[in-house]
C-alpha cells in the first residue's frame, strides 16, 4: 500500500471521461482478476493472508467469478503497469477519487495515526504538545504527516523511513513499529490500517491515537474505495452495488486486521468483535 500512502496527499476526484459511457467494459466475463502486491501485509500477499485478499474473495464470491491475480510491486508504476496494460481489472484498496483510476463508492475511511508504547502513557493527539517536546518521532517519507512534522520545527528529531521501495526485501513501515517498540522511536506517525494491523497481530504493548491535522490545510484522512479503468462504467456500478449489500461483512474483515476506522464526523469507530 505504498501507492495508497503517496497518492493520499494528492487524491483528486476526477469524472471518467464522457466517452466511456459509449465504450464496452474490458473487463473479464468469467474471472475477477485483481492486481495486486504479492509481498504486503496486511494489505495482499501471494498467500492470500491480506485484507485486501480477503475482500477480493467475498467480491468473486458475489460476483460469481473465478478469482485470479497479476502480482506486482506496490510501488511507482503499479497502476500503469497493471491495470492499465489490462492485466488485471481491478485495484481493491485506493484512495476514493485519486486521478489515475475511476473509483467505486467508499468502503472504510480511516487516516494517519500517532503511536506510542502504552507504558509512555502519552495520551496526546497532537505533534506540537509541549509534553512530547524532545520524543524522536518515526516518519514514512512523503507521506501526509511530513507536512507537520516540517511546520513544527521537527525534523531534527525524526527518523525517515522510505517509502518506495521492493516490498520482497523491505517494510519501512513494519520497522517503523519495530522501533518503536524498542525505544528507538518514541512517536511513529503511520497510516492506521498498517498501526493497526501489526499491533493487534503481534499482539503489541502500543497506544494508537488518530493524528491531529492541527491545519485545516494538513489532509489526513482518507476514503478508501477499489480502482477501475474510466472506460469500465458497468464493471464499477457491479462493484458498487456489492459494496452496498456487504459493507457489513467488509467491515467486519477490516475489524479482524485491526483497521481503525471513522465515522463520517471524524470520530473513531468502536471496533465489534
Amino acid at each position: 500500500m505504498m501507492r495508497v500512502l503517496a497518492l493520499a496527499g494528492a487524491a483528486a476526484a476526477l469524472a471518467a471521461p464522457a466517452c466511456a459511457q459509449t465504450m464496452p467494459d474490458l473487463v473479464s466475463q468469467t474471472e475477477l482478476r485483481v492486481c495486486a502486491d504479492p509481498h504486503n501485509l496486511p494489505f495482499s500477499n501471494q498467500q492470500g493472508e491480506g485484507y485486501e485478499n480477503k475482500i477480493a474473495e467475498l467480491v468473486a464470491r458475489e460476483l460469481k467469478l473465478k478469482l485470479s491475480y497479476t502480482w506486482f510491486p506496490d510501488s511507482q508504476g503499479f497502476v500503469r503497469a497493471t491495470l492499465m496494460k489490462n492485466r488485471c481489472d481491478v485495484v481493491i484498496g485506493t484512495v476514493s477519487g485519486v486521478e489515475d483510476m475511476s473509483t467505486t463508492e467508499p468502503y472504510f475511511h480511516t487516516g494517519y495515526m500517532m503511536v506510542t508504547r502504552t507504558a509512555d502513557n502519552i495520551t496526546t493527539n497532537r505533534v506540537s504538545d509541549w509534553r512530547i517536546a524532545g520524543r524522536r518521532f518515526g516518519l514514512i517519507a512523503a507521506t501526509p504527516p511530513t507536512n507537520l512534522v516540517v511546520q513544527h520545527n521537527l525534523m531534527d528529531q525524526t527518523s525517515i523511513y522510505q517509502l518506495m521501495v521492493d516490498t520482497r526485501i523491505d517494510q519501512p513501515a513494519h520497522a517503523m513499529i519495530d522501533d518503536v517498540v524498542r525505544g528507538r522511536v518514541d512517536v511513529g506517525l503511520l497510516w492506521g490500517p498498517i498501526a493497526g494491523y501489526y499491533t493487534k497481530h503481534d499482539r503489541l504493548p502500543l497506544r494508537l491515537t488518530f493524528l491531529d491535522p492541527e491545519d485545516a490545510r494538513v489532509r489526513l484522512d482518507y476514503h478508501i474505495a477499489m480502482g477501475v479503468r474510466p472506460a469500465d462504467v458497468a464493471f464499477r456500478r457491479r462493484l458498487n452495488g456489492v459494496i452496498a449489500r456487504d459493507q457489513a461483512q467488509i467491515t467486519q474483515i477490516l475489524n479482524d486486521y485491526g483497521v481503525p476506522l471513522l465515522d463520517e464526523q471524524n470520530r473513531p469507530v468502536p471496533r465489534t468483535q
